[in-house]
Order: structure tokens, then C-alpha cells, then sequence
């Protein structure tokens, strides 16, 4: 008959006791040999090779090419030295980087009206910047405060609308003083119209719309990009404008990738282009959608990429449909800041 005593000694089925108090020292030499292996394995992972004389260092030690950021040199010597070779490569690697960022679907939007809480509309007429708040709300909803409340105030803070030029350009200061993205857009466009008693003054406009785009506001960039294709104030250039329609698009603005879309086409790239419409339409946009359709009516697209993109235009237009916002658009009332 079998048993366990308190030393929890069992009986091993063979007529042989086995102690499971067992010494612990090969095992833990077993562990330490392991462990120094993958610890060597690190150190190695660590090393990395001078693309220029083959020479090798710890990688943090190294210098590292700023453009594509993929080759490494031992000093800033052999850096210098290998650069019209690696020039070539380091161009075309930078230009697949650039692609992959510019190229990728646009997110859900996380820009919604706070006061229903449904994705902004991409028609930015079809919303407005509360300067009393700092808020950005659907017309729908202040549709919504108007009809019930007869009178044009903030459908978030409830704050009147301003009754002067002076009151509307103190409103948009004070949110600029606070890093508002929004308000820097704004100002911009006071300044770029000489309206709300502003002067008319194109280099002030453009400093903010810079400064605007760079806080996060994607239509600054976007408004960036019109002035340098229109030339408004600058000569017009549409390097310069590509650069901020791309920086716009890439934070999500899908007229800005329409945009993007056109001047591909212009150039012949007719591929790059249908991409951009691609990603614009399943981002919400209509024209962009009708250019897809164009495309597959071409054959430069196919069927099933026309029938995902067209599904997914319907549900980002449904994501920003509401009825308050349809009772808006029929009536005909966008209100002010």
C-alpha cells in the first residue's frame, strides 16, 4: 500500500522511493547557460556594420543615415565617403517611405460634433468653429438650438453669437493664445481676406496657417496648399503645394488627397492618381467616388476595388447622416462663428 508523508515523498510505481527534494544545481546551470546565450544573442543583435569600410560597432554607437534611416557608418568620415554611392538607393528608399505614409487608408474619424457626437461632415461648409468655445459643431445641431431657442447662440456652451467685428476677431485672439489649432485657421483666413476689420496682410496668413498645420489643424495646410497653387500673395508653385496638400492629406483630409489625385492626373500618373480618388471616396468624398467610376468604367479599376470602395463611401456617408443635419442642408442656414 502506498502512501505520502509529510517530506511528500511519492511512491514512484517501480517499488523505488524518488525524493523530490532533488538538487537544484544542474538545473540552475541549465538556466544560466541559457540565459547567457540569449544574452549573447542581444550583444549581436546589437553590433551593426559600417556600410562604408565594413568595420563593426554597437549600433548606438553609430552614425546613421538621416534620410531612410536604414544603413549605419562608424563615423561621420566614412558617412561623408559613402554618400554618392548610397545616394541612389537612400532617394529611392525615402520616396517608399514617403509612399507608405501618404498611401494609407484614412482612419474612422475621431473628429466628431459634441454635441450628437457623429463624425464632422467633410464639407466644411457644412459645419462651423464656435469661437466662443473653441468647438467645432454640425449645422445640425445648430439648427437644432436655433429652432428651439429662436435665437443664434452656442449649441454647446450657450454662448450668443459675437455682435461686432471686434468682438468676433477678441474671440478668435484669446483662443490663439490658448494653442487652439482651429482658431490659428481662422485668423489665417482674416488676415488672407482683410475682413472682420483685419488687414489684408498674405504673409501674416500664411505664418499662421503654418503654425496652424503644425498644432494638428489639417485645413491649414490644406488652405497653405490653395495659396500656393492660386499664388495668392506668393509666387505660385506647385511643389510647394503638393507638400501641404500631402502633409493635410496624410492627417486625414480627404479634399486635400483629392486635390493630390488631380495634379497626378495632370501629370500622367494616372495611377497614383486613381489611388488617391480610391482612398478620398472611401473616406466619404463624391467626386472622388465618380473618378473611381470613371476608373472601372476604363477598366483601370476592377470590380471588386470599385465594390469595396463604393461600400465604403456609403458607410462613411452614413457615419455623418442624421436628419437634423438634412434639415439643415434644406433650409438653408449655416450660421457664423
Amino acid at each position: 500500500m502506498s502512501t505520502i508523508d509529510d517530506n511528500n515523498d511519492q511512491y514512484s510505481g517501480s517499488g523505488e522511493e524518488t525524493d523530490t527534494n532533488e538538487c537544484t544545481s544542474c538545473e540552475q546551470h541549465n538556466i544560466d547557460t541559457i540565459t547567457e546565450g540569449i544574452n549573447s544573442i542581444a550583444v549581436l543583435d546589437d553590433i551593426s556594420t559600417c556600410a562604408a569600410c565594413g568595420k563593426e560597432g554597437n549600433s548606438d554607437d553609430m552614425n546613421i543615415c538621416n534620410k531612410c534611416k536604414e544603413v549605419k557608418y562608424c563615423n561621420a568620415a566614412c558617412k561623408k565617403k559613402h554618400r554618392s554611392k548610397h545616394k541612389k538607393k537612400c532617394d529611392r528608399r525615402v520616396a517608399e517611405l514617403h509612399d507608405e505614409q501618404l498611401f494609407k487608408e484614412h482612419p474612422p474619424s475621431e473628429e466628431e460634433c459634441p454635441i450628437c457626437m457623429l463624425s464632422l461632415p467633410i464639407n466644411v461648409n457644412q459645419s462651423v468653429f464656435k469661437l466662443c468655445c473653441g468647438k467645432i459643431i454640425c449645422n445640425g445641431c445648430m439648427y437644432a438650438m436655433k429652432m428651439s431657442e429662436g435665437k443664434d447662440i452656442c449649441a454647446f456652451c450657450r454662448t450668443p453669437d459675437a455682435n461686432s467685428d471686434e468682438e468676433n476677431v477678441k474671440r478668435t485672439k484669446n483662443l490663439v493664445d490658448r494653442g487652439n489649432a482651429e482658431a490659428f485657421n481662422h485668423l489665417a483666413g482674416l488676415y488672407s481676406h482683410g475682413i472682420r476689420g483685419m488687414p489684408q496682410d498674405y504673409q501674416k496668413a500664411n505664418e499662421l496657417w503654418l503654425k496652424g498645420g503644425e498644432l494638428g489643424c489639417a485645413e491649414a495646410y490644406y488652405n497653405l496648399g490653395i495659396v500656393y497653387r492660386r499664388g495668392e500673395g506668393v509666387e505660385i508653385d506647385d511643389k510647394k503645394a503638393i507638400y501641404y496638400y500631402e502633409l493635410a492629406a496624410m492627417m486625414g483630409h480627404v479634399s486635400s488627397r483629392h486635390n493630390l489625385a488631380c495634379f497626378e492626373g495632370q501629370a500622367g500618373n494616372h495611377q497614383r492618381a486613381l489611388r488617391h480618388f480610391i482612398l478620398a471616396a472611401r473616406a466619404g468624398d463624391k467626386e472622388s467616388l465618380y473618378n473611381v467610376k470613371v476608373g472601372f468604367t476604363k477598366e483601370y479599376v476592377t470590380k471588386d476595388e470599385y465594390a469595396n470602395t463604393l461600400h465604403a463611401y456609403q458607410q462613411r456617408q452614413d457615419e455623418m447622416k442624421s436628419d437634423e443635419r438634412d434639415k439643415a442642408a434644406a433650409s438653408g442656414i449655416f450660421p457664423g462663428g
